[in-house]
């Protein structure tokens, strides 16, 4: 087995690069971007304590060389067709700084970014794509397709159901129980859940003292920053023990607070594999002023 499979079974448990990726072997170059970059924050060098660095360096590695062969179509068809990757090529052999490359591919986006690519997108032929592959995916799960679309929540479910009711009445989905006979005690669930998010959002804003402007969230980044000067490493770690504590609701609360939008953290088993449209949570660089937000935007769309 080449160098390359073997590592991925080594530190990823399979030698399969789609699966490494987190992506379906169909997957456009789109998709497969976002695997990347989903996959490579999780063990980022920068995101991980001192003891972890080494390990999350060489598994980081690993996911550059990956995407190096399923972004090259020569490379990719030959790893399709035989199962095997040409360890000599430049894009794997060469001495090459991972993390450069990563920050090449993937620009620092603001919030003003998020928001301008909230307002093209809402009502977009994207976004009822997504909706339908949300219904197709979830089987007509309110509850999953509200959490799995980008900028969803209750407040705007009456118009992705309307959307949905469309698509069947053309026939273009089934009709699947879960959606169509969906119980009034669900939906009430549902929005009370949401409504304790928000709830806790806000009082999570105003803990950390955030307003609605990016100097705010700046201003938050600094403070962990100085903390760490300080030798007080431990400012986010609190927040995260109190807020997600590996829990997806809290993450999303975090994010909520942070940003004002309803977004969501990949939290592992939550959604199926195939379902790559998931918005995820904000991250910090350790060490930097920026900050990246884990979110699957196309490269050179909309500006972004």
């Amino acid at each position: 087995m080449p160098a390359l499979l073997e590592d991925c079974e080594r530190y990823f448990g399979s030698s399969d690069l789609y699966t490494v990726l987190g992506v379906r072997k169909t997957a456009g170059e789109a998709e497969i971007r976002r695997g990347y970059h989903k996959t490579s924050l999780k063990v980022h060098p920068d995101r991980v304590s001192e003891e972890e660095k080494e390990r999350a360096t060489l598994k980081f590695q690993i996911l550059g060389k990956v995407y190096s062969v399923l972004s090259d179509k020569e490379q990719r068809a030959v790893y399709d067709e035989e199962g095997i990757v040409d360890e000599e090529s430049d894009a794997i052999s060469q001495d090459r700084d991972w993390a450069d490359y990563w920050r090449l591919l993937f620009k620092k986006i603001t919030v003003e970014d998020i928001k301008a690519y909230e307002e093209k997108y809402i009502g977009s032929e994207e976004e009822r794509a997504d909706i339908i592959q949300a219904y197709l995916d979830f089987e007509g799960d309110m509850d999953n397709i509200v959490d799995s679309v980008i900028f969803a929540d209750t407040e705007n479910e009456p118009r992705i159901r309307e959307i949905i009711e469309k698509a069947i009445k053309k026939k273009e989905v089934p009709s699947y129980d879960a959606f169509v006979k969906e119980t009034k005690k669900k939906r009430e669930q549902r929005k009370k859940r949401a409504h304790e998010e928000a709830q806790e959002a806000e009082k999570m804003k105003k803990e950390l003292g955030l307003g609605d402007k990016e100097d705010d969230l700046k201003a938050l980044i600094q403070k962990k920053q100085k903390s760490r000067e300080q030798g007080l490493d431990s400012f986010m770690a609190q927040l995260e023990a109190k807020y997600c504590n590996n829990s997806k609701k809290g993450l999303i609360v975090m994010c909520k607070a942070t940003f004002g939008l309803a977004m969501e953290t990949d939290s592992p088993g939550t959604l199926p594999a195939p379902v790559l449209k998931e918005p995820t949570c904000a991250c910090f660089t350790a060490g930097s002023s920026e900050f990246h937000t884990i979110y699957p935007f196309p490269m050179g769309s909309s500006g972004m």
